[in-house]
């Protein structure tokens, strides 16, 4: 069925799909400390510690962030790149903390590392919104992400029913090892392919979320693996690299290409499949728009219950449906 006709069910998968909301009256982090300095008609000072400002899902992040915490009065964000050094954004929360921050936003390189420096913020009585990749534990306020192991098996299906539906070979491009999407969209997608005993999984290694290591990484991948079928990456701008470096070997017809991310932006996936380099890509919200929604009811509202969780849906784009879910998602010209 065309996109056009399900543009409606479409969209709502890719709006919030699941929320469990918690009480935090009496969380550190949140409204013990927090209330006594919320409200409106105040300035509020939000450190935002980014994993890493080379990967261009992470800069549309910052922007949603930036942009969004524009339209609330009183909001000053300053963000951080962590350039995906654990120690780095370490020292860069520490330094949050020490400019007394009222809220900090993290989208941690890896989730072990970064773990207690989130705890100590929200032990400090410093709202916390985890972002995007997890750390251990729940010693934070609220986490806004995607459900990357649904996004995996989905990518996953599309292979055992769609795209390989005759089985083939396939090798896998995975994200930073330690981030908690890498593992979930590696384990999705293998759920995914379950159905399809045919599909074959033949070599997987990272290019930690990075172009120019995802064509590096294909490069070796075609020499190991001639007979390659296609391309599982865990997001659009490895499985572009691995697209450029099959076409550097002549297979680019003969290989197909599938990622993650679906930026409405003119370098982003959407306009990847649009042109025919990747077959697929799958949406996954940034959550920047929606982490200012929830420090807007901390900071402003002086809200005690925030969900501790809120899921950002997705949705499969391909050829068919690139040229209008770009514009529907407010694609930039």
């Amino acid at each position: 069925m065309r996109y056009t006709r399900r543009a409606a069910t479409i969209l709502a998968l890719a709006a919030l799909v699941a929320t469990s909301a918690c009480s935090v009256e009496d969380d550190p982090g949140s409204s013990s400390d927090a209330s006594a300095k919320c409200g409106s008609g105040k300035e509020f000072l939000i450190g935002m510690s980014q994993a890493n400002n080379a990967e261009p899902y992470r800069q549309v992040m910052n922007d949603d962030v930036t942009n969004a915490a524009k339209s609330v009065p009183g909001f000053k964000v300053v963000v951080s790149d962590a350039a995906q050094d654990n120690s780095k954004q370490v020292a860069d929360v520490e330094n949050f903390l020490s400019q007394s921050i009222n809220l900090l936003i993290i989208s941690p390189n890896e989730a072990k590392p970064l773990t207690a420096v989130v705890k100590k913020a929200y032990d400090q009585g410093i709202p916390v919104i985890v972002l995007d990749r997890k750390v251990e534990g729940d010693v934070y306020t609220a986490f806004i992400g995607g459900d990357n192991v649904a996004i995996g098996r989905a990518a996953g299906e599309y292979y055992a029913k769609t795209l390989l539906p005759q089985g083939g070979k396939v090798v896998e491009i995975s994200g930073l090892p330690g981030s908690t999407p890498a593992a979930e969209r590696a384990q999705g997608f293998r759920q995914g392919i379950a159905s399809n005993p045919r599909i074959e999984i033949v070599a997987s290694q990272t290019a930690e979320w990075l172009r120019e290591k995802g064509q590096s990484v294909m490069d070796a991948m075609l020499k190991a693996n001639p007979d390659i079928d296609a391309v599982y990456a865990h997001n659009d701008p490895m499985a572009e690299g691995a697209y450029l470096a099959a076409k550097a070997a002549g297979k680019e017809t003969a290989i197909k290409f599938t990622g993650i991310d679906a930026l409405p932006v003119p370098s982003g996936g959407i306009k990847a499949v649009e042109q025919g380099r990747l077959q697929a890509t799958f949406q996954y919200p940034t959550g920047g728009r929606e982490a200012i929604d929830v420090a807007k009811k901390i900071l402003v509202d002086c809200a005690k219950d925030v969900p501790k969780t809120t899921t950002l849906g997705t949705m499969q784009i391909t050829k068919e449906n690139a040229a209008e879910a770009y514009t529907t998602l407010g694609g930039k010209q």
